[in-house]
């Protein structure tokens, strides 16, 4: 039975998750139906527009995502201290570019009962449900408005995982900006359509109106939402940016992505990647598994087991699905 949401959070344990929301059925409804021929592309773009504008109303940074055929990848980090520091004059307003309506019916309350509406808007600007609700709920209506019919379009809530250390983070990045690679749909980074690596390695100039390669003449490119910047201080401890350079993100992606097309089972990475992979604290000989077998390996949580016993306590539960992978995998970083 799944648990209640409020149960799998804890933004004082780990500000980062891995969210995943999948079409109805399985069905091609943001790609091409290979049954009917028919395509649904430009639903991914319909994504990027909304999580362009999401990421500039609430306190979620986007770190990574990848838009699939009937699927989706976020990976984001939650600022509670950002939303808490923004004036009670900003939560309106952003909140009234979500919900026009009821922050005008604001105007017409009692003092008391206004300021505790911004109260509940503000805890509802950083939270995580909020977040993909808003998200999830305006790509349905407008894909149900497209094709004249009414129900599902997603197959239920989202699922959410969280990502304790580092190591955890990295590791769900790297498997989120690969997820093309993986599949058999690209061949190098840059191809990686509708993920935030091939955002990443767009030009400034560029990642503000370029458009997927297969929609080069698109007059109304889709806006690109604004990424989680990466730092050079690995070992900076804390979870206040993304632990690493982006040059040594780009090499280690590059690496792997060559490894996983070859799919040879004695591959290994460059002395220089599994270096990184070292002092992020994950043991190099078992990387290429933990993409490969992403979704068998790791499931409500991802981190050292030291982390991950941490959690447990926090979110009330007795054990963890997962820790024995973990415990081969991640370990303290150098």
């Amino acid at each position: 039975m799944p648990r209640p949401r409020h149960t799998l959070i804890d933004i004082h344990a780990t500000p980062y998750y891995h969210c995943i929301s999948r079409c109805v059925r399985r069905a091609f409804l943001c790609g091409q139906d290979r049954r009917t021929g028919r395509g649904f592309d430009h639903r991914k773009a319909w994504l990027l527009d909304q999580l362009a504008e999401l990421s500039a109303i609430f306190a979620v940074d986007l770190c990574a995502y990848a838009i699939l055929s009937n699927h989706y990848h976020l990976v984001v980090h939650l600022d509670h201290a950002r939303a808490a520091a923004w004036s009670d004059a900003e939560v309106a307003a952003r909140y009234g570019r979500l919900f026009a309506p009821t922050v005008a019916a604001r105007m017409t309350l009692p003092p008391a009962h206004a300021a505790a509406w911004i109260t509940c808007w503000r805890a509802r600007l950083a939270d995580l449900s909020w977040f993909m609700r808003c998200l999830n709920e305006a790509i349905a209506r407008r894909a149900n408005a497209e094709d004249a019919c009414t129900g599902r379009f997603w197959e239920g809530r989202f699922r959410s995982q969280a990502l304790l250390d580092a190591a955890g983070l990295v590791t769900c990045m790297a498997y989120v900006d690969l997820n093309p690679i993986r599949a058999g749909l690209a061949a190098q980074l840059c191809d990686c359509d509708f993920t935030s690596i091939q955002q990443r390695l767009q030009p400034p100039s560029a990642e503000a109106g370029a458009v997927a390669p297969e929609t080069p003449a698109d007059p109304d490119p889709p806006r690109r939402p604004r990424l989680r910047p990466f730092v050079g201080d690995i070992g900076a401890g804390g979870t206040a940016e993304l632990p690493l350079e982006f040059s040594a993100y780009v090499e280690l992606l590059t690496a792997t992505g060559t490894l996983l097309r070859r799919a040879e089972p004695t591959a290994r990475l460059p002395d220089a990647s599994q270096r990184l992979l070292e002092r992020l604290g994950i043991e190099s000989q078992h990387w290429l598994d933990c993409l490969r077998h992403y979704r068998q390996r790791f499931f409500a949580m991802v981190g050292t087991v030291h982390a991950i016993d941490v959690y447990c306590a926090r979110t009330d539960r007795d054990h963890a699905k997962g820790r024995a992978w973990a415990a081969r995998v991640f370990h303290s970083a150098a």
